[in-house]
């Protein structure tokens, strides 16, 4: 048993900050992670963030940002001391209700903040943060780089899994919703194109200032800040969605034919899966290498080079599935992918192509791709259940999570699996939910039909299941 030690009152202050404390303080340090599956580091416990207003000023020359955050929260219990997630940069300041606070940094991406008075259940509060620096590259468990990538002519944010730490402090879980107000000073030439819509944009002593507001709940994961010379489409589709689409002028010849049928695909969307979530649609076309990867960024994904019809509409179909129903932790990343991975083949059985059935029946025979190791790496895992935060990612959790899709469409039939296609967006648009909420909602949109063998075999079971 170690001696005891008498700790002086800066000590115990310190102490307080970093673990909380107990009798004669009201409240407790808020948690430093969520405890999600394979990001257990990832979030904040203790608060409910409510909104960012982010006010960032960037230079693409030295790669310096500088940020202010306007943090607006509601304490989800009596808290001395919260953490916001932020990987590197300087903080310069923090305030907490207009007051200075006490902060400091703890491993990797933890900001610690000691409000100067306790915060009680309940309570909305606002915390700014002052910041700058040059924001980091984050290489994801999966190889993946994400967070503040150098483009040719300016950066491109991205932010799943873990990238939106680097360029502003926050919440960033997928569990913590906000709405966002994100205004960007660049040099005067640029474009900054983010989510939402363009509420302003000036130029001022060389200095070209763009803010957008995003007025419905939005995960950081897929929040975005483009910087660059783009060509803007703007356009309107059925029903009113205004569309705004950037586009790097390498790219605006082969992105032209592809782009035009956003609203159409919007349109297709929304009588497939219900309304549209959002107030405006559109997309960020970056040069081939500035990014590894499309992401499903809110109303505007982005894509690395002109995207294929078949990705475009995979990235829009997020926006119901992914976007405006968000996963509750990583581990319900099939809800996202095998959802946008069955629209497609939705989309193909509409429009000319393969049936769903045809493209199950490929991907059951090991046919469906060119190598066998592909086909192979559908039966790696259960769709619910990867093996890690390096597979969250991979085979299973889109082609055999859109095989689950698939059976439940057999087992129901098609009019109650559509009902089930709409119903599931309706019950948790703009919120979150996982894997038991939606296997619960299928089985009260079909009481008479039998689902265990797909939960059991197809959803959670490991290897590949027998097809009967």
């Amino acid at each position: 048993m170690p001696r005891s030690v008498a700790l002086g009152p800066v000590a115990v202050l310190l102490a307080c900050v970093l673990i909380g404390c107990d009798g004669g303080v009201k409240g407790a340090a808020g948690a430093s992670g969520v405890r999600d599956p394979y990001f257990p580091k990832l979030g904040n416990g203790g608060y409910d963030v409510t909104h960012y207003g982010l006010t960032l000023d960037y230079r693409p020359a030295g790669r310096k940002l500088v940020g202010k955050a306007v943090v607006a929260a509601r304490a989800g219990s009596d808290l001395s001391a919260f953490d916001l997630d932020l990987k590197g940069m300087e903080v310069e300041s923090v305030e907490v209700d207009g007051k200075p606070a006490r902060f400091n940094r703890s491993g990797d991406h933890e900001l610690v903040v000691r409000p100067r008075d306790d915060l009680d259940e309940g309570a909305s509060f606002t915390t700014v943060v002052r910041y700058a620096g040059s924001p980091a590259t984050i290489t994801d468990p999966d190889g993946s780089e994400e967070g503040w990538l150098p483009t040719a002519d300016g950066a491109l944010a991205l932010g799943e899994p873990t990238g939106a730490m680097a360029w502003f402090p926050g919440n960033h879980h997928p569990g913590d919703k906000a709405t966002y107000d994100i205004t960007v000073s660049v040099p005067e030439g640029l474009r900054v194109v983010s989510n939402g819509e363009l509420a302003r944009e000036t130029v001022k002593e060389g200095r070209a200032v763009f803010a957008w507001h995003v007025g419905e709940p939005m995960a950081s994961y897929v929040a975005t800040v483009a910087v660059g010379k783009f060509a803007v489409r703007r356009s309107e589709g059925k029903g009113g969605v205004p569309v705004y689409a950037a586009v790097d002028p390498t790219q605006v010849a082969d992105s032209e034919e592809v782009l035009d049928r956003i609203p159409e695909i919007v349109e297709w969307g929304s009588r497939t899966f219900g309304a549209y979530p959002f107030s405006s649609v559109g997309a960020i076309v970056e040069r081939e290498d500035d990014a590894g990867y499309a992401l499903e960024t809110q109303n505007r994904p982005v894509f690395p080079g002109a995207p294929g019809v078949g990705l475009l509409l995979h990235e829009l179909v997020h926006q119901w599935y992914g976007n405006s129903v968000t996963p509750e932790s990583w581990r319900d990343m099939w809800l996202n992918e095998g959802f946008a991975t069955y629209a497609e083949w939705l989309w193909a059985e509409e429009h000319g192509g393969d049936s769903a059935q045809e493209v199950f029946d490929l991907l059951y025979a090991g046919d469906y791709f060119d190598k066998k190791s592909d086909n192979d790496a559908v039966w790696a895992f259960p769709p619910a259940r990867p093996p890690s935060a390096a597979r969250i990612s991979d085979s299973p959790v889109y082609e055999r999570g859109a095989m689950v899709l698939h059976r439940i469409r057999q087992t129901v039939g098609d009019e109650v699996f559509r009902g089930i296609l709409r119903g599931w967006a309706a019950a948790h648009r703009h919120g979150n939910a996982d894997t038991g909420d939606f296997t619960a909602f299928v089985e009260a949109k079909a009481p008479g039909a039998d689902f265990s063998e797909i939960w059991d075999e197809w959803l959670y079971g490991e290897g590949k299941p027998d097809r009967s």
